[in-house]
């Protein structure tokens, strides 16, 4: 290229990054609300991204050699859509609908739009599920696709993204470059670092990355950088760490404390427009395409038959956390979509057993659920099956990234190991107690609890075939095998255990407390009591017409049996059946008080989860 062409390209693309400015500005000014500050610092930075280097099909966003680009600041969604409007993919017009209702051009993106794949806003998850989309491109799909994050300096507070860091370095994910956005200020204060690049450097080299630093508002520079984070062939992931200024090149705010999330008014925008320059209303870029044929995620071929599962015998006990780890592994010798994370827990989870069949699809995190959730929903975003397994108790600590895979659409499969009192010596601090409940508020969201081997196995193919966010419960202790092979487990079905014609009451029970359900019928029909018992593998959605159908058939009594804390776990799943049409009496039996270490079989007698201890409040509820 001459000097000559060199200079016209650089001219071409100030002038589209002066085009996204102006667009980011009167979007926000006709709104009245957003964050044109933060747009304006990036500007140079992913418009020489975008019109440089980016390989994308808009016509076809789901093939897996397309780039990938994460707003993790996705305050600064606007700047996005202006890049959009600006590469002629969508109108001014839609651009300028920014945050109004009829719109989808929302104050954060999410996948309404087709070509975001996760939803941003909640700060420091983008970097995160970036890598995750990194590892899947690399190690399952094979692709040449790059995956590009930019990232607010203010974010590089969360601890969320020093847990993936690590990780990405250590799998070589050479194919992703986060893009620091490093303006100094946050949303009320400055940040910890301010413009000390030195730090910045410091921090990801001592984590394994490569870093550049440049002049972010330097168009030159910012064009330079992404050719060289494009290189194929890298073995580190790339921190482009690019030092601009909030509000750049708008005197009103440049560098000003207290314009975050504050818009212009009608006046200050004419100024600001003035200041940043006309520019042709005709002027496009281009956002080349990825040559040949289009890549797809890999799926399990025509014909391919599931490998067969175990044969259980029923004199034999097995844990469901175990029987979790076969499934899983089955699952991945038949599907080369699957992949699965840990977090330091896979002789636990029994994930170990699919890292040994397939090991270039497993990803180990390490102690840092909030890294292995949120990575596990970058890869689900753009395709893979992704199991991610913990103890229960450790989810909470990643329910933020749950939370947001949900908003994502993502595919997300979650198993939570060790819960409830059962677990026994292990004390109250690794008891999941809660997971039922955070789970079933998870939109979208489907939560099954396996109660013996079969039903695991079939279960975790279930989840695996439909799309969204799936969670698991698994048992701890070894316990008896209660169904067969051929036995089949829908979602949204129950299993009746024991029944009746004379029945009195309902004990509807999942997972561990099945079993000692089933033992408190064994002593109440000793003494004449006649009950049925429910195997509510379903939590969400339960069985609410096969619910219905016992109540009405067995006198409307129904005691719920739960290893959970009261609120909001499978009681109240029953309960919202019954909630508006009536049509039964219903007690629950939850952990009510704050648990104490002890052996399983004692913890489960104290908070009155036993078998006696359930005969005994049926007893008393029949009466």
């Amino acid at each position: 290229m001459t000097s000559d062409r060199a200079h016209a390209n650089l001219d071409h693309l100030k002038a589209l990054a002066r085009r996204i400015r102006r667009l980011s500005v009167q979007s926000t000014t006709r709104a009245g609300s957003g964050h044109p500050s933060t747009c304006l610092s990036a500007a140079d930075l992913v418009t020489a991204l975008f019109f440089t280097q980016m390989r994308y099909d808009f016509s076809d966003p789901k093939r897996l050699d397309n780039d990938r680009f994460v707003l993790s600041k996705g305050h600064a969604a606007p700047l996005l859509y202006s890049v959009w409007a600006t590469a002629g993919v969508i109108s001014d017009e839609d651009a300028l609908s920014l945050r109004e209702l009829s719109s989808n051009f929302e104050g954060h993106p999410t996948p309404r739009l087709p070509w975001v794949d996760v939803a941003t806003g909640s700060l420091g998850q983008g970097l995160v599920n970036g890598a995750g989309m990194a590892a899947y491109l690399k190690f399952v799909v094979k692709s040449d696709a790059h995956v590009w994050v930019l990232c607010g300096d203010g974010e590089m507070a969360e601890g969320s993204n020093w847990e993936a860091i690590p990780v990405a370095a250590q799998k070589g994910l050479g194919n992703l470059t986060a893009i620091i956005d490093v303006n100094r200020l946050e949303q009320s204060i400055a940040t910890r670092i301010g413009w000390d690049m030195q730090r910045y450097h410091a921090q990801f080299q001592a984590f394994g990355w490569e870093t550049l630093e440049i002049d972010g508002l330097d168009m030159a520079a910012c064009v330079e950088a992404m050719a060289h984070a494009a290189r194929p062939g890298r073995d580190k992931p790339l921190a482009l760490l690019g030092r601009t200024q909030k509000g750049a090149g708008v005197t009103l705010m440049a560098d000003k404390d207290g314009w975050h999330g504050k818009p212009m008014d009608a006046a200050q925008a004419d100024k600001a427009l003035a200041e940043i320059g006309e520019v042709d209303p005709s002027v496009r870029g281009t956002v080349k395409k990825p040559e040949g044929a289009a890549r797809r995620a890999p799926e399990v071929e025509h014909g391919t038959k599931p490998p067969a599962a175990p044969s259980y015998p029923a004199d034999k006990t097995i844990a469901t956390r175990r029987a979790f780890g076969d499934a899983l592994k089955r699952l991945g010798d038949s599907h080369p979509g699957v992949m699965v994370f840990d977090a330091d827990v896979k002789n636990s989870t029994y994930t170990d057993l699919f890292e040994k069949a397939h090991p270039e699809r497993f990803v180990q995190c390490y102690i840092a659920e909030q890294s292995m959730v949120g990575m596990a929903a970058g890869a689900g975003a753009i395709g893979a099956v992704p199991w991610a397994a913990t103890f229960a108790a450790f989810f909470s600590r990643a329910f933020d990234q749950v939370r947001m895979a949900a908003l994502s659409s993502a595919n997300l499969k979650l198993c939570g190991s060790h819960a409830g009192t059962s677990i026994g010596e292990d004390g109250a601090s690794q008891m999941g107690l809660e997971d039922l409940a955070m789970f079933r508020a998870v939109h979208g969201s489907t939560v099954v609890y396996p109660a013996d081997p079969y039903a695991t196995e079939a279960l975790v193919r279930e989840l695996s075939a439909q799309h969204g966010v799936g969670y698991l419960r698994s048992t701890r202790a070894a316990t008896t095998v209660l169904y067969g092979p051929g036995d089949t487990f829908p979602i949204g079905g129950s299993k009746t255990l024991r029944q009746s014609d004379s029945d009195r009451g309902v004990i509807v029970a999942a997972g561990i407390t099945l079993h000692e359900a089933l033992k408190a019928h064994a002593i109440l029909k000793g003494e004449g009591l006649s009950v049925r018992v429910i195997d509510a593998y379903s939590v969400k959605p339960i069985d609410a017409e096969g619910l219905r159908a016992a109540a009405a058939a067995a006198g409307g009594r129904i005691v719920v049996v739960e290893d959970h804390w009261r609120e909001g776990g499978l009681g109240d799943a029953v309960l919202e059946v019954f909630g508006e049409t009536g049509g039964a009496r219903i007690k629950k039996i939850a952990v009510d008080v704050l648990p104490r270490s002890g052996k399983p079989e004692e913890l489960l007698d104290l908070y009155g989860l036993s078998g006696e201890k359930i005969a005994a409040a049926v007893r008393e509820f029949l009466k």
